[in-house]
């Protein structure tokens, strides 16, 4: 196991350094220019080229991206926000606290959801509730996220005023961005959910145990959901991960201080360190959710074996 971990990690590096260059070179050839959106066209040329000379961006991109990997690197500093003069590593640290929690309990409503309508659906395939759970689950998948935030904060927040509209401050503003979060990816586990149980459920070993006398909820819980998770886990690993990038759109309909707001507001001024250390984040988060999902099959089915 060890052996096998210590060998996933060293595989991030040239992974994580492919990204850094495609990331550099993706926001410094995107169109637009970071100090004219910063201070606007009333700035005159010679302030103009001063701000380009101070920031580097007169020196080639290899330079550029050179400094970027030495400062990375070495020194472990992302660098300065251009829009706000503040540390983008302090800031990022700041607001991941957030947006994890916001990811986590989104996961945890996504989860409860998913796999509790997945093995109703299996269990009872073909009747009133197994239609009622896909209708459902093709309703979820096709509505957009920005409009069903929308649609949950005219509902319980304006017109019933269950929870706050906005902004972050305790455990109520939690609730709406998280459930409109977890809606999505609580009807892709339901089908992956449904899918696997159903495979399971006409294994032998599934068919000898309800020879045997034992209860149909035994049999679900102790011998179809210990093989049937292990797609499930695997497709709820990377709904974790794209989640964590993926708060983007809610954070802004709910105003959430997270990451996904931070990058929006990154992009939208050409705050290259920003972008630049937001998506290295992500990806980093992305490829450390596989690996803890890879571990987590040998619990699930104890004969895997990490070689």
């Amino acid at each position: 196991m060890l052996n096998f971990v210590i060998r996933r990690l060293l595989g991030m590096i040239p992974i994580l350094f492919i990204i850094t260059i495609i990331a550099f070179l993706f926001v410094h050839l995107t169109p637009g220019d970071p100090i004219r959106i910063m201070y606007g066209a009333e700035i005159d040329q010679e302030t103009y080229e001063q701000m380009r000379e101070r920031e580097g961006f007169n020196d080639p991109l290899v330079v550029q991206y050179g400094r970027y990997m030495y400062n990375m690197a070495i020194q472990g500093d992302f660098g300065q926000s251009y829009r706000t003069r503040s540390d983008v590593s302090e800031e990022v640290l700041r607001r991941f606290g957030y947006t994890f929690i916001l990811t986590i309990l989104s996961m945890f409503w996504a989860i409860l959801i998913g796999v509790t309508v997945g093995i109703i659906s299996a269990t009872k395939r073909n009747s009133i509730l197994d239609r009622l759970g896909m209708i459902s689950t093709i309703t979820a998948l096709s509505i957009p996220e920005f409009w069903f935030g929308l649609m949950m904060m005219q509902i319980f927040a304006v017109q019933f005023g269950w929870f706050p509209t906005s902004g972050s401050g305790t455990w109520l503003h939690l609730i709406l961005p998280s459930l409109t979060l977890g809606f999505g990816v609580a009807a892709t586990i339901v089908r992956f959910t449904r899918s696997s149980v159903l495979e399971v459920l006409r294994e032998d070993y599934v068919r000898t145990a309800r020879a045997k006398g034992q209860k149909e909820s035994v049999v679900i819980w102790s011998h179809v959901l210990r093989n049937a998770l292990i797609p499930v886990v695997t497709m709820a690993g990377l709904q974790f991960g794209f989640l964590i990038g993926g708060a983007v759109v809610v954070e802004q309909v709910f105003a959430w201080p997270g990451l996904g707001s931070y990058l929006i507001d990154g992009i939208l001024t050409r705050d290259y360190p920003v972008i630049q250390a937001l998506i290295l984040l992500f990806s980093f988060q992305f490829l450390l959710i596989n690996l803890l999902v890879d571990i987590s099959y040998g619990f699930l089915n104890p004969q895997i074996r990490y070689e």
